[in-house]
């Protein structure tokens, strides 16, 4: 039960309490070093029981690049909930949809302490909530809803506040794959750090934290797809933990690091974060069942098991020794072999089945045991708040202006369009040879306008242009929008930027694009099929197909928004482009629609470009067509296209375009 947990973020002394075997010696990094002075502490806070403990004096705190100094907005962080119910109603829990139980206990009043400088390992069997419980700590749990109260430092969580001193790896490393490691750094940097460090102190702390997680000689490679191109699974790890890293965090949420590593890729990334945790930052990681070599590397264990109770909150000690020696301490625990790994020994001793056998059981034995109380004293110490503290506060959401955010959107938008070349290329290509296929097929079709099937022919070319190219266009843009989807999730948690920041900055980049693509085609087609060369002519054809194919892009994007996944987005946005076609007033003209489905045609973006084309290009003409009447007139008796509406009729298109 979350409700009766406490994770406390502090300088702890516990390794006082605990001398069998001597400690790690902490190595600080000069660059990303910590200057602390005698001033007082103050009491800053964030959401579900969670506390922290800021110093926020100036002398105290600083930012000195020259120096090669990056120092953390916080230092002593306190996550916590109170042990006692005097705080918390009755229990923090997790209510998930579809779950046949009706509720996931996550914490069943216990308390730990996460300090600054610790790395605390959150283990425990296979369905324990390691993972949902830091989602909840981290405010990344969006399903389901949560009771209790979190509190940092007896003071109400806001997650907005907390996501901008907290930063959190997820197992699946997410990131934008045609940009490169050092854009990637800066990008996040850019977005996540003080308005007042200048892009000069931004960047040399990007290259500390590219030194400090030895990414320095992958700086220009390109991200790419997982199993696919670019960086590998490790790399990617460590890109993951310095794109947090930049952002200066306090404490670090770290889930499964070394999942699906090799020996060799997870020490180079338990060394990523070691050096981290060497900064002075607090890093929690959940692991599953580590080797003996990465188990070492951890200083502290959170272990739990079902039912969200402790087994073991404590210092590991050299070669687990502290871990070993508690173990051993409890009657029926048999002795860990020479040369076994601690962490596979903890977890078969402590095991459901190995209980049962054993007639113990260990959370018992935990809340009986010294270590316990310890723990709750120095817990309930720490939770209370230091005199004088005040309420963690920024005056705004974000730590960037709207304006900032749209630029930065749009500055890894430019580099991941251009860099796409089975997008970008494909697009163009196709386009150029469609524009020459309808061209030569449509020969000179745009100056005969004397029978009525020559024109018909000549309407056709603009039907199929609008048809081919457009829905190329929509098709297209759905894995690119799909594939940046991901990592817009990431982004968004973390307090990066706005949603409607994002939004503007992917549909304003394609703007230039499609404009190109409008005007390759339109030149091409124009001229080869023979249309009137009048300056006001060529603009309106322009115009309109390139309005057109903006609204079919966008419609595009907003299908993948609008849907679960891809190929969702490929089924819905098909079945809605079949409907346009039938209303577009080609096949069937609107005037022969029956009036029940008439309103149709006025509410489908593929009527109103069509009527734009026919009308700009024939609606004035006064030739006699062989039925006996003039091209004017028939475009407007039989198609419903009137010539004098045509800026009523653009108006229409830009506003299916902003829309």
């Amino acid at each position: 039960m979350l409700g009766k947990a406490f994770f406390n973020l502090a300088m702890l002394s516990m390794w006082e309490q605990l001398q069998i075997c001597p400690v790690r010696e902490t190595k600080w990094i000069p660059s990303l070093s910590i200057a602390r002075t005698t001033s007082p502490p103050v009491v800053l806070p964030t959401t579900s029981t969670v506390s922290a403990l800021i110093n926020t004096d100036s002398h105290s705190w600083k930012v000195d690049l020259i120096r090669h100094e990056f120092l953390p907005h916080e230092a002593n962080l306190i996550l916590g909930i109170p042990l006692s119910d005097r705080s918390i109603p009755d229990k923090l829990e997790m209510k998930n949809q579809g779950v046949i139980e009706d509720k996931l206990v996550l914490l069943n009043g216990e308390s730990a302490a996460f300090r600054p400088g610790v790395l605390t390992a959150l283990m425990g069997v296979t369905g324990a909530g390691k993972t949902t419980l830091m989602d909840v700590l981290a405010g990344r749990k969006t399903g389901g809803y949560i009771e209790g109260k979190i509190t940092i430092s007896g003071y109400p969580k806001k997650q907005e506040t907390f996501a901008r001193i907290s930063g959190y790896c997820e197992q699946n490393d997410i990131h934008s794959p045609n940009v490169t490691v050092y854009e990637s750094l800066l990008y996040s940097a850019w977005l996540r750090l003080s308005p007042d460090v200048d892009s000069q102190k931004r960047k040399m702390f990007v290259e500390e934290v590219m030194e400090l997680v030895e990414l320095k000689p992958l700086r220009q490679a390109l991200v790419g797809l997982p199993s696919e191109n670019g960086l590998s699974t490790e790399q990617r790890k460590r890109l993951t933990i310095a794109v947090e890293l930049v952002a200066n965090p306090s404490i670090i949420f770290m889930d499964e690091p070394t999942s699906g590593l090799d020996a060799r890729a997870a020490a180079i990334v338990m060394r990523t974060v070691r050096n981290t945790v060497d900064t002075g930052r607090t890093v929690v990681c959940t692991i599953h069942q580590p080797s003996i070599d990465i188990f070492e590397a951890f200083d502290e264990l959170f272990l739990m098991k079902n039912g969200g109770q402790e087994i073991y909150v404590g210092p590991l000690g050299r070669q687990s020794c502290h871990l070993i020696q508690y173990f051993e301490g409890i009657e029926g625990v048999s002795k860990i072999k020479d040369g076994y790994n601690p962490a596979t020994w903890m977890l078969e001793v402590t095991s459901s089945a190995n209980e049962t056998a054993l007639g113990i059981d260990f959370a018992n034995v935990y809340r009986n045991s010294e270590l316990y109380r310890r723990n709750k004293e120095l817990i309930e110490q720490l939770s209370i708040p230091v005199p004088g503290s005040k309420e963690l506060y920024f005056p705004t959401q974000y730590s960037q202006s709207y304006f900032t955010q749209f630029m930065a959107c749009l500055w890894k938008q430019h580099w991941s369009y251009w860099r796409n070349p089975l997008y970008t290329f494909v697009r163009f290509f196709f386009t150029t040879l469609i524009a020459l296929m309808f061209g030569t097929m449509f020969w000179k079709l745009g100056s005969k306008t004397t029978k009525q099937q020559d024109l018909f022919n000549a309407m056709g070319s603009m039907y199929a242009s609008i048809l081919f190219v457009g829905v190329k266009n929509c098709n297209s843009v759905q894995p690119v929008v799909s594939v940046e989807r991901t990592v817009f999730y990431r982004e968004r948690a973390a307090g990066m930027y706005s949603a409607l920041s994002y939004a503007f900055a992917q549909v304003l980049i394609e703007f230039p694009y499609v404009f190109v693509q409008a005007l390759v085609y339109g030149v091409i087609v124009y001229v080869l099929i023979g249309f009137e060369w009048t300056a006001a002519k060529f603009f309106w054809y322009i115009f309109f197909m390139y309005t057109s194919l903006l609204y079919f892009t966008f419609y595009g994007m907003m299908a993948v928004a609008a849907t679960p996944d891809q190929d969702t987005s490929s089924t819905i946005a098909s079945a809605f482009l079949a409907i346009w076609n039938i209303f577009s007033g080609f096949i069937i003209p609107q005037t022969r629609i029956p009036i029940w489905w008439r309103w149709y045609s006025w509410a489908c973006p593929f009527f109103w470009t069509l009527y734009g084309l026919v009308a700009s290009q024939f609606g004035d003409k006064k030739d006699m067509l062989d039925i006996g009447e003039t091209v004017e007139d028939f475009v407007r008796d039989y198609f419903g296209f009137n010539h004098d509406f045509l800026g009523v009729v653009a108006i229409v298109n830009v506003a299916f375009v902003i829309k």
